[in-house]
Order: structure tokens, then C-alpha cells, then sequence
């Protein structure tokens, strides 16, 4: 009988014959494309949000602004968000997550060239509503199929491609915003900044031509003859599919539903995403949109490059969190976070007459942890939910953080005006130790999770 000979594990792997399950497929050109597409999306969508707050310091004398105007037009966004990401994520798990990621990033396109021409506050005030809007759907399509479609060693660092990429919308919106408030030279030049966040959004359109569907929504719906010829066609024949797995005892039977995440399987995820998301994102917001103002409430003379320094520091701070996301636990990660940023915000809240160079230090580094942190927003909520229920998990998980995101951006310069600025810095270290709170008691551990074993 002719011996079998033991096969040569020095040799490469011969991928016209050897299978290899989706999510262990090596990262390739397919995944960079989908990486690019997913992040352009990401750096639109920080571009768009970020560019407000440095066009609301030139436009204040325009639009004749008080701290209340200032509040709504900084938190318009957001609350758009809320509502553009609660609705859409069930939408999206009804009909797909390619047919928004397609299209949305041309009215994006649209919404930003109208700003130029805005005359009044409340023109201004729905178009970032509407801005918002378009906004949430995008965030809650592009996270889940960027997931969908990422080998699972690769995901950590390939959704915090997305977050580097948002840190960096907003914080080459600020520079820009920076750029056009020192050398515009005619009326208004607020119209440019927020006009300008057309011209990403329209090159991320183009970019997403060829990204697919996502198999795994495909399968989950039945189609899985599809799913196998765009997994052929995009990455190879030797590539298997995943299977549907039936739901677990207790876990919603329909898919798409809000009132499903509430089921006994899905309940407490759906409460820990919301509860982490919202922790984190209330502080983000709140003082990156306010940089120059709070630093100038805190003694900084030179507020906006204050605000330059800190918004740099979110870019490094999102690089870092790529580095480490895969290298830490989900929860260690989670929980210190929280800790860190907390400790860091704590002086600002109950010490007086900080010398400048601390403030500046102390500020820079909390835009760091923050930053760093963030990355998670774009892993850990999607490892939350099975395939049937994604985009919808997200898609609450965002809008949690964007209703929380709205009120304390709103909140901010109306409890400084009203209390000052250590009370509402107090105020935002409460928070981040509710977070820090809610994750050790309750956040599962989702490190090396394959997607669908939810």
C-alpha cells in the first residue's frame, strides 16, 4: 500500500484547491479597497462634524448667536445622528448595506454645498439636522459592512482604520476651518468652511464604486447562491461560506426590529453598547467642539492653537488605539479608558489657577485617551450582535451616543455661561466614571470573536 506523505507545512498554501473559511481569509487588495471605502466615509463624516465648531466662532457676529443658538447649531448634527441611526440600522437590515453605503455620500455631497448660501440661523440649524441625518444611516452601514466583510484577525486593526480616518475628517476640518479664518479675505467665511465639506464627500463616492454586499447579510436572508459568486468574483473560488446559525434560545426571531434588541438574548448587549457608547461619546464631543472656548475659559490665550494642538492629538491618539485594540482584552481596554480619560479631566474640574502649560498638557492628553478609545466605538458594538441583528445593535448603540452627544454639547457652553467651567468639566468626569462603572460590571469580553457565534 503506497504510504500518504505528510503535507509540507514549509510550502505555501496552493489557494486554487485549499479552502479557507470567509473571515480567515488573508488580508488582500479586496479588503484594502472596502478599508479605503469604509474609512473615506468615516473621514466625510469627522470632516462634516468637526468643521462646525470652528465655523461657529466666525459666524457668531453673522448670525447674531448667543449661547443658546450656539448650543442647538453644535449639537443640530448630532441630533440628526440620533435619529438618522436609530431608524436606519433596522432599514439597513431589511434591505441591505450596500444600497445607503452607495448613495449616501452624494446627498452628503448636496446638504454641505447648501450651507454656503445659508443666511439665517435656522438655515443653518436644519441643514445640520438633515446633514445629521444622512450621517447616522452612513454610520450605521458602513460599520456593519466593513465588519461583514473583514477577516476576523484583521478586524481590530481594519475597523480602527475607520477610526484613525474619522479623527483625521475632524481634525483637518479644524485646520482648514484654522486656514480660511486667517487669510479669507471677504465677508463670511464661515460659508467656505462648512461648504467645503463637499469636496471629501464627493471623492468617497467615487471610491465606494465595486464595494459589494455583504455576504453574511446575503446568507442571513437566503441568498446564498449570490453570496458565493460576489465571494468568488471579489476574493476567490477556494473561499467557503458561512453558515446561518439558528437563533439561540430567547433571541429574536425577526430581523430588523428595534423592539427585538430587547429580547432576553440581546438585552443586556444592547444596553452595554448604548451605556458605553454614550459614556464615551458625551465628553468627546462636548470638548472637541468647544476646544477654543473651553481653553479660553481656562486661562489659554491662544485658544485656537489650543484647539490645533488638541485636535492633533486626537489623530495620534486614534493611530495609538489601532496599535493597541488587538494587543489588549475588549474590557481592559474599555474599562481603562474610561479611567484614564477621568483622571485626566479631574484637575480641570476642581483645581483653580492651573498654570497655561499644564492646562494645555493635561487638555492634549485627554484628547489622546479619548481618541485612543474611540476605536473601540468601531469595533465593539458590531461584535456585539449576530448578523440578523447588526446593523440594528449599531445602529442604537449610535444613536444612545448621539442623543447624549446632542445634550451635552448643547448643555456645555449654557452650564459654562450659567456655572462656569469647572462645573460642567465636573460634570463631564461624572461620566466617563459612570462608564468606567457600567463596563466592569457588565461589558462581555468579545477578543477574537468570530462574527456570527453571537
Amino acid at each position: 500500500m503506497r504510504k500518504s506523505t505528510p503535507p509540507d507545512v514549509r510550502a505555501p498554501r496552493d489557494t486554487a484547491s485549499a479552502t479557507v473559511e470567509l473571515e480567515d481569509v488573508p488580508f488582500g487588495r479586496f479588503h484594502l479597497h472596502v478599508a479605503v471605502a469604509g474609512s473615506g466615509g468615516q473621514f466625510s463624516d469627522g470632516y462634516i462634524l468637526g468643521i462646525i465648531g470652528i465655523a461657529l466662532t466666525s459666524a457668531t457676529d453673522d448670525l447674531a448667536l448667543n449661547a443658546v443658538w450656539l448650543g442647538l447649531l453644535g449639537a443640530a448634527s448630532l441630533a440628526g445622528l440620533f435619529f438618522g441611526s436609530l431608524f436606519s440600522g433596522a432599514l439597513i437590515d431589511r434591505i441591505g448595506r450596500h444600497p445607503i453605503f452607495a448613495f449616501d455620500m452624494p446627498l452628503l455631497a448636496a446638504l454641505s454645498l447648501a450651507q454656503f448660501w445659508t443666511a439665517a440661523a435656522w438655515q443653518l440649524l436644519l441643514l445640520r439636522l438633515l446633514l445629521g441625518l444622512v450621517l447616522g444611516a452612513d454610520y450605521a452601514a458602513s460599520k456593519t459592512l466593513v465588519s461583514e466583510l473583514a477577516p476576523r484577525k484583521s478586524r481590530g486593526r481594519m475597523m480602527s482604520v475607520l477610526a484613525i480616518a474619522w479623527a483625521a475628517g475632524y481634525t483637518i476640518a479644524y485646520l482648514v476651518g484654522y486656514l480660511i479664518a486667517q487669510t479669507a479675505s471677504g465677508d463670511r467665511p464661515w460659508t467656505w468652511m462648512l461648504a467645503s465639506s463637499a469636496v471629501p464627500a464627493l471623492l468617497v463616492a467615487a471610491a465606494r464604486l465595486g464595494v459589494p454586499e455583504s455576504p453574511r447579510w446575503l446568507i442571513a436572508k437566503g441568498r446564498a447562491q449570490e453570496a458565493a459568486a460576489m465571494i468568488a468574483a471579489k476574493i476567490g473560488p477556494h473561499v467557503t461560506l458561512p453558515t446561518a446559525p439558528a437563533p439561540s434560545s430567547g433571541a429574536p426571531a425577526e430581523s430588523g426590529s428595534l423592539r427585538a434588541l430587547f429580547a432576553p438574548a440581546l438585552r443586556s448587549r444592547t444596553v452595554i453598547a448604548c451605556v458605553f457608547y454614550l459614556c464615551h461619546i458625551m465628553p468627546y464631543f462636548a470638548l472637541s467642539t468647544f476646544s477654543p472656548r473651553i481653553l479660553a475659559s481656562l486661562g489659554v490665550h491662544n485658544a485656537y492653537f489650543g484647539g490645533a494642538v488638541y485636535n492633533l492629538l486626537l489623530l495620534v491618539g486614534a493611530v495609538v488605539g489601532m496599535s493597541v485594540i488587538d494587543r489588549l482584552t475588549r474590557r481592559r481596554f474599555l474599562v481603562g479608558s474610561f479611567a484614564v480619560a477621568a483622571v485626566l479631566l479631574l484637575p480641570l474640574g476642581i483645581l483653580h489657577d492651573l498654570p497655561i502649560t499644564l492646562v494645555i498638557v493635561l487638555f492634549a492628553a485627554l484628547a489622546f485617551a479619548l481618541s485612543a478609545a474611540d476605536t473601540l466605538a468601531f469595533v465593539y458594538p458590531q461584535e456585539l450582535f449576530p448578523t440578523r441583528m447588526r446593523a440594528t445593535g449599531v445602529g442604537a448603540a449610535v444613536a444612545a451616543s448621539r442623543i447624549g452627544a446632542s445634550i451635552s454639547t448643547f448643555l456645555l457652553p449654557v452650564v459654562v455661561e450659567s456655572f462656569g467651567i469647572r462645573t460642567a468639566m465636573t460634570g463631564l468626569v461624572l461620566v466617563l466614571a459612570a462608564g468606567a462603572l457600567a463596563c466592569y460590571r457588565y461589558a462581555p469580553e468579545t477578543s477574537g470573536l468570530k462574527l456570527g457565534s453571537q
